[in-house]
């Protein structure tokens, strides 16, 4: 229906119509949403600064949580031969750990300071690995778990067992042929290898219980990293480089990291099979897979299932 209005010597016809996008039919959720967005809002005008604002607007723990269960049901479809190529190369690509913290701390003065700039050098092998998407043990105490919580069943349990299984055992005979190398043949100097045995040192001598807590920590953090990865955008390598340089600096125990330099010290004649089992291989695996299952999954996996129940309650 047509309206006329006259203003001075003219006469303006307005046409009552329905807003474009509504004629016989209601407007759809995501337009709802957007609409009481803009009407409630003071600072924001037209639609195209609306979807500026949700552009940067974080995404919410259930995006994090179903991305990240998604990766882990693809994980379980894989077969062990291509989890065993993967696992193989990035137990390869975490010896880079060692070899650029050795060169780092080679050019640094024996200052106290120098370990702030060497430890960079231990997160190279993570930047590999998971920029690389190689499998490494301790993404999959996130990542495969999520899918076992959402869907608890014994043919789940052992997918995990399968695929932890393959995984660690391939990483660890990646990082044992490249501290072999690097240990037997002349690739570097007799001064350098020296820097690399000093490095493999550090932190060796300690008890099962420190061991253990440090390795959960680890763990901790490098689920952490797995959790922050789908809202980094082009932030994933800072991510990355901070966490894992946070468990360098701190002398956390990582399993696959840490047994490159163990390895090396077993290669080398410093340390024995013996010694690496009990005193690190143990309560560091443990300490991984306690850090990132209890710390990260549980608490991830649990706080989406309260926030389901507690949109379900206020239906």
């Amino acid at each position: 229906m047509d309206t006329v209005a006259v203003t001075g010597n003219y006469r303006v016809r307005f046409a009552h119509r329905k807003p474009h996008g509504m004629t016989g039919q209601k407007m759809k959720p995501e337009r709802q949403h957007a609409a009481t967005a803009l009407k409630e809002s003071s600072a924001i005008n037209t639609r195209a600064e609306e979807k500026k604002v949700e552009e940067r607007l974080a995404i919410g723990p259930h995006i994090v949580y179903e991305t990240i269960r998604r990766e882990g049901e693809e994980e379980f479809k894989r077969s062990s031969a291509a989890l065993a190529w993967s696992g193989f190369a990035a137990g390869l690509s975490m010896g880079f750990s060692l070899v650029a913290e050795a060169l780092l701390a080679a050019h640094l003065p024996p200052a106290s300071w120098a370990p702030l700039i060497s430890k960079f050098g231990y997160s190279v092998g993570f930047l590999i690995v998971i920029l690389g998407r190689q499998q490494l043990f301790t993404e999959t105490t996130l990542t495969v778990i999520l899918p076992l919580l959402s869907k608890p069943t014994l043919d789940r349990i052992f997918e995990v067992l399968r695929l932890w299984s393959v995984i660690l055992a391939a990483n660890l005979f990646g990082t044992f042929l490249f501290a072999l190398c690097i240990g037997k043949v002349a690739i570097f100097s007799p001064e350098f290898r020296q820097v690399l045995l000093a490095v493999s040192q550090e932190g060796t001598r300690s008890t099962f219980g420190i061991v253990l807590v440090r390795a959960i920590f680890a763990g901790w953090l490098i689920a952490l990293t797995v959790w922050l990865l789908p809202g980094a955008a082009s932030a994933r390598v800072s991510i990355i480089i901070i966490l894992t340089y946070l468990i360098g600096l701190g002398g956390f125990n990582h399993i696959i990291a840490g047994s490159t330099k163990q390895f090396y010290l077993l290669v080398t004649g410093v340390e024995s099979w013996g010694a690496y089992f009990a005193q690190f291989f143990a309560p560091t695996l443990l300490g991984n897979i306690l850090g990132g299952v209890s710390l990260v999954a549980f608490l991830g996996h649990a706080q989406v299932v309260a926030g389901k129940e507690a949109q379900a309650q206020s239906k």
